[in-house]
Parts: structure tokens; sequence; C-alpha cells
């Protein structure tokens, strides 16, 4: 059981890791450029290509000053990544966990040992999300804009015809909120309250609604192409998931 969590730890690092390094590659083709010089003599028809020096930062000092002004937005964009992700096979566990499926594939213990390692890594990212905007400096926010709805004026939202403010900006932050509120509640009452400890974890189901939305509208990696639709297809997943576990599983 311990093995497996480790295992899935290491596998969402991993990503993460991968995902970093993906955001930080830039092209290395401003420090050379391509000349074609056709000559006459040229017997083949084929122009001589001379490779010369562009004057200008290397690479190495490139990376560098990308790193010391862009790492925030990196560390954002990869914790989103994380979370998105973790939120994803939270939602599906937990509703396997309650409907049996889970069972199928893992002995209790295991599964429910594994949802909470989700759990860990779903609340550690969003912490890491949220704390790393504050040292964004293309996309400010200060402490304030992160811990209250609507403070933020970061992609003002306009909704038959009322401005809403940053409405997406907003739904992060409750659902940072929902998210801590199932926290407390698991580690203090999942034993002394376990009745009120399911209630609270109905927030989930919210907490996914707002997540997909503030993902789909403020999420750079979302905007277009395939990581949009897979998001997409992901949120449909966990929107059948929600409603089975309301339509089949009456009990709290």
């Amino acid at each position: 059981m311990k093995k497996l969590n480790k295992l899935l730890l290491i596998c969402f690092l991993l990503l993460g890791g991968i995902l970093l390094l993906q955001a930080g590659t830039i092209s290395t083709s401003q420090d050379f450029k391509l000349t074609a010089n056709k000559t006459s003599n040229n017997l083949r028809g084929n122009p001589d290509i001379l490779v010369t020096p562009v004057k200008g930062p290397s690479v190495k000092t490139l990376l560098v000053q990308r790193a010391k002004t862009s790492w925030p937005w990196y560390i954002t964009r990869t914790a989103g990544f994380i979370a998105a992700l973790a939120l994803f096979f939270l939602i599906l566990s937990g509703v396997g966990l309650i409907s049996g499926y889970t069972f199928k594939i893992l002995e209790p213990l295991t599964a429910w040992a594994t949802h909470k390692a989700i759990g860990l890594v779903f609340i550690v990212s969003v912490a890491i999300h949220g704390i790393a905007l504050l040292f964004d400096k293309y996309v400010p926010f200060n402490v304030a804009q992160i811990l209250f709805p609507f403070l933020s004026n970061y992609r003002r939202v306009v909704l038959f015809n009322h401005n809403v403010g940053s409405l997406y900006v907003a739904l992060g932050i409750l659902a940072m909120y929902g998210v801590l509120a199932i926290g407390l509640s698991t580690f203090f009452w999942i034993d002394k309250k376990p009745h009120t400890w399911k209630t609270i974890h109905f927030l989930a189901y919210l907490i996914a609604i707002f997540v997909f939305f503030h993902a789909l509208y403020l999420g750079t990696d979302l905007m277009h192409g395939i990581f949009r639709t897979l998001w997409i297809i992901m949120g449909v997943i966990m929107a059948f998931a929600i409603i089975y576990r309301f339509r089949k599983v009456r009990s709290l």
C-alpha cells in the first residue's frame, strides 16, 4: 500500500517535471541564421549555405534570463496541470469507492489509501498554484486578490451585458476554500463526525465544476488545441460520474 502511494506520487512529480521542461523550452534559432548565396559558377545549381553567428546573448544566457523572470509562471502552469489530473482521478476514485467499482481493481484499504494520496497531491498542487502567482510579474496578484473573490481585474467577464468581474478567477478561489474545508474535515472529523464529514465531502463535486471552468477559460494551455479537447473530455467524464453517483447511490 505504501509502495503504491509512493509510485503514484512519483508519477505525478515526473509528469510535472515533463510539463515544466516543455514549458521552458525555447527556440535556439535566434543564435544563428542561414544565408543562401547562389553563384553563377555552381554547376549543380544548389545554393551555397553559409552559417554566420548573430550578435546577441547565447542560448545559456537566454535560458537563465527566462528562468529568472518566468519561473513563477512555469510553476503555476505545472501545478495547475497536476491539480487538474489529480482532481479527475480523485472524482473517479471517490465515486468508485462509493459504488464499489474500485474494489474490483484494488483491495479496500489500498483503494482508500490511494484516494487519500491523490487528494493530498491535489491539495498540495492547488496550494503551489496559488502561492506561485504571488511571485509572477507578468500577471501580478497580491495576497488579497488570491484570498478574496472578485478583487482581481484579470480577464473580467461580461454576461448578459453585465460586468461580473473576474468570474473565473473567483471560481478558482471558491474551489480553493472548498478544498480547504474538505481537507480540514477529513483531518478532524472523519472518525469523530463521519456524517458531517460525508456531507462536507459533497463539496468535491461543486469544486470539480468550479475548477473545470476556471481552467477552461484561464488555462494558458487550454485555450485551444489538443489540451483543450482533452480537458473537455475529462470534464464530460467527471460529469457522468457525478450524475451516476447521485442517481445510483442515494445514501450519503
